[in-house]
């Protein structure tokens, strides 16, 4: 608003990295990549987490932003959440701790954060309409703990609100919710806001509390809004409010005073390379250890890497968390340039795992032209990174929107011989690709229907086989024309299937059964785990299962990498030698499991939830992803490691597990419980030869035959410490009463919460599951 000295505010995704314009990980925009949610819960390391916010503010200041659209802190109720990925855990409190130290980080450089989506928002099925059904001590014990903390401990200035309705109301036409709950209760003074084309209404939302809409132009708030106060259904005062909150907090931090004219740029710092290699290895979970890791290179001479992801790792998921990274690099990239020439590294795909074909994998120079007609002298060039030549705001100079076309240039060197699969997608107009100048797939000529990429944007794919030889380029074209009423993502994905023998993995075991030692990487890409779907299965994509059991057969010496946000099943757990979980790791994953691998790093991460042996066990199988427009929180308070505890089901893997390349002996705990916080004093000593990390574990279990049903522990307190060989150290736990207590929905007619009298059971370890003490306390 020039009229009154309001520059503008710009915003950027997001959980892992402040992408700027660069939509999908499009236009030339780049940021640093850090890992994935799941990841920075995995890492139990609060002053790690906030040193990444920081970094991450720095980022969206580079890129002209003040709002930071992060951190998501949902929980992870099913394996097969969508963006399970973009959140932390399944539990409450390392949610929370994690989201308030990423918090405090961020807006240590006067960047908001937005904590998201309050609230229910842990599927992604039906997500703009359906219904989180949540009982009251499901809600406050469990799915609004997060965000208490990341408000109460972080000081988040932001909040946004779910698409999918709690109890009956949309999220952001909430009262309780936003009015009762986060302002009154919490005491929130920052802005609350929508989540992008979120359904709502004018005069419900702005009476709950919602403070903005996005994004403009308003559906239900701008026009609609002033109407509304003006016909008195909406009091004056009450849209003060939503301006004074909104101001408030961009005065606080310095934003109306920016530039209006600040521009958006790239800055690719060392020290922030540094600290994303530090965060991927401190996420990396070492699940097994049978004696292989760390690899001795003296011995080995020879390396077999097998598996779709070492080539092209997942270091991000699908959606609004994709960005474009500063730079990028393979585990086998990052294999061959750290080994040099001591070790022969050698690769074998073995499977493939995409379910839409991947983009071209080749840098494409691009021209623009005025018009739909691809005529006259180009208006402006570019250049983007592979096949994925979609074009999203803001536009190049020069580039009319709804009224331009593109012609794209690339050369590829196939590194196989054998029949290629050519792919066209489309979006918002029509194009055609180009082999060695001949026409290959014309989506003008021959239009595909609908399809489902992109959020269902895009059109369904076309395919056209092509015989290709190794090492023969071949010049490919892509042009384009776009539709007078494109929205605001328009182009052509250009694909790549590359041959896919039925030997492939027959070629894989052939390498491994002759290598000194073997690493398979395996997990999923964005066509598995992204925004706007669930996944409809926990096994890994393609014949990864079986590369996996015939790689362990073959040779003993093998290791898995597992790159997935998400558990997965791994019936072959109990043969793999080796098992280390990368998550998406961030831009330095290759380099940072690298160092795990052959020891430089210690593998510092632990579970923040559980894998189940089976899909079937999860608490929310037959609730999960909702029905007839109902999502049904069944299991209630037993989430996660509860239900598995309560039930006495076995898992693949607890809650909290992971090891270490060192040992330790948690020692006797002593309990001071004079005062109303309970102080928990844990000694730890490092009995091993190397320095590494422990997380230090403190569940709380409730007295026996409690007045209501009560999960058998709960975590209630961690730390994490890192030790050299002999040394030791005392670490404290704190628990406030809010540790011992549950939510009484009849207390005090709004309910409260309620500690019940008697002897409580301190389960103190390393993880749910391996306990090495509990102690006794009365409250």
């Amino acid at each position: 608003n020039e009229r009154v000295g309001i520059p503008p505010i710009r915003v950027t995704d997001g959980p892992n990295g402040a992408r700027g314009s660069a939509l999908f990980g499009l236009g030339g925009e780049t940021a640093v990549c850090a890992p994935c949610g799941s990841a920075l819960g995995a890492t139990w390391d609060p002053d790690l987490v906030e040193r990444v916010g920081a970094m991450l503010g720095e980022e969206a200041l580079t890129k002209a932003c003040r709002v930071l659209l992060a951190p998501t802190v949902n929980l992870h109720r099913s394996p097969l959440g969508g963006r399970n990925f973009e959140c932390y855990s399944e539990d409450p409190l390392l949610s929370g701790k994690t989201a308030a130290a990423f918090v405090r980080g961020v807006q240590s450089q006067g960047v908001v954060t937005t904590v998201k989506h309050f609230a229910g928002n842990d599927a992604e099925f039906e997500r703009h309409s359906i219904n989180s059904v949540i009982d009251a001590r499901t809600l406050r014990e469990l799915t609004l703990v997060p965000f208490e903390l990341a408000v109460r401990e972080g000081g988040a200035l932001g909040i946004m609100t779910a698409y999918n309705k709690l109890n009956g109301r949309h999220c952001s036409e909430h009262h309780q919710l936003i009015s009762e709950i986060l302002r009154g209760e919490w005491g929130f003074e920052g802005f609350v806001l929508t989540d992008w084309l979120s359904a709502g209404s004018t005069v419900d939302s702005s009476a709950a509390g919602l403070d903005l809409e996005m994004p403009g132009p308003g559906a239900f708030y701008g026009k609609l809004l002033g109407d509304a106060v003006a016909g008195g259904d909406v009091p004056e005062a009450e849209l003060d409010e939503h301006v004074t909150h909104l101001l408030t907090v961009f005065d606080q931090i310095g934003a109306l005073d920016d530039d209006p004219d600040w521009a958006s740029t790239s800055v690719d710092r060392p020290e922030h390379r540094a600290l994303a290699r530090e965060a991927a290895t401190a996420a990396a979970v070492l699940l097994r250890n049978e004696g292989v890791l760390p690899f001795d290179r003296a011995r080995v001479r020879t390396l077999a890497v097998l598996g779709a992801n070492a080539e092209r790792p997942q270091m991000m998921g699908g959606g609004s968390a994709n960005l474009a990274p500063h730079y990028a690099i393979s585990l086998l990239d990052a294999l061959r340039e750290q080994l040099g020439g001591d070790v022969d590294v050698r690769f074998a795909r073995g499977v493939d795992i995409d379910r839409t074909t991947a983009p071209l994998y080749a840098p494409f120079d691009i021209e623009y032209f005025a018009g739909r007609e691809l005529a006259g002298e180009p208006v402006a060039r570019g250049r983007y990174r592979n096949g994925k030549l979609l074009v999203v705001d803001p536009l190049p100079d020069g580039v009319e929107p709804r009224n331009f076309s593109f012609r794209a240039t690339a050369t590829y060197v196939p590194d196989e011989t054998g029949t290629h699969a050519f792919a066209l997608v489309q979006l918002a107009g029509q194009g055609r690709i180009l082999l060695d100048g001949e026409v290959v797939l014309d989506g003008i000529a021959n239009p595909p229907g609908p399809g489902t990429e992109f959020f269902g944007f895009a059109s369904a794919e076309a395919l056209a086989p092509i015989e290709l030889e190794a090492g023969k380029a071949v010049e490919v074209v892509v042009e384009f024309a776009v539709a007078p009423d494109a929205f605001f993502l328009q182009g052509i994905k250009a694909g790549l299937r590359r041959p896919s023998p039925p030997d492939l993995v027959d070629q894989a075991i052939a390498l491994a059964a002759d290598a000194d030692a073997v690493i398979v990487m395996v997990g999923t890409n964005d066509d598995w785990e992204s925004e706007g779907e669930d996944r409809t299965t926990m096994d890994l994509p393609g014949a990864q299962d079986e590369l996996v059991a015939r790689a362990v057969a073959v040779n003993p010496n093998t290791v898995v990498i597992v790159n997935t946000g998400s558990p997965v099943t791994m019936d072959w757990a109990d043969d793999a030698p080796a098992i280390v979980q990368a998550w998406f790791g961030g831009q330095e994953m290759g380099n940072a499991i690298t160092e795990v691998l052959f020891g430089d790093a210690e593998p510092g991460g632990r579970l923040p939830t559980t894998f189940p042996v089976r899909l079937e066990h999860n608490p929310s199988f037959g609730n999960f992803p909702g029905e007839f427009g109902e999502l049904r929180y069944g299991e209630g308070v037993l989430l996660g490691y509860r239900w598995y505890e309560a039930r006495h089901l076995r898992t693949r893997f607890p809650f909290g597990h992971g090891l270490s390349y060192t040992t330790f002996v948690i020692g006797a705990p002593t309990v001071d419980a004079d005062g109303e916080t309970v102080t928990v004093r844990v000694p730890v000593t490092n009995t091993g030869t190397r320095r590494g990390t422990e997380v230090v574990q403190c569940y709380v279990a409730p007295p026996r035959s409690p007045a209501v049903t009560r999960p058998p522990k709960e975590l209630k307190a961690y730390a994490k410490v890192w030790l050299d060989p002999g040394e030791s150290t005392t670490t404290e736990l704190a628990l406030d009463p809010r540790a011992f207590a549950y939510w009484d929905p009849s207390a005090d007619e709004q309910g409260d919460w309620c500690v019940a009298p008697g002897t409580y059971a301190l389960h103190v370890g390393r993880s749910s599951a391996d306990v090495a003490h509990v102690v006794s306390v009365e409250r």
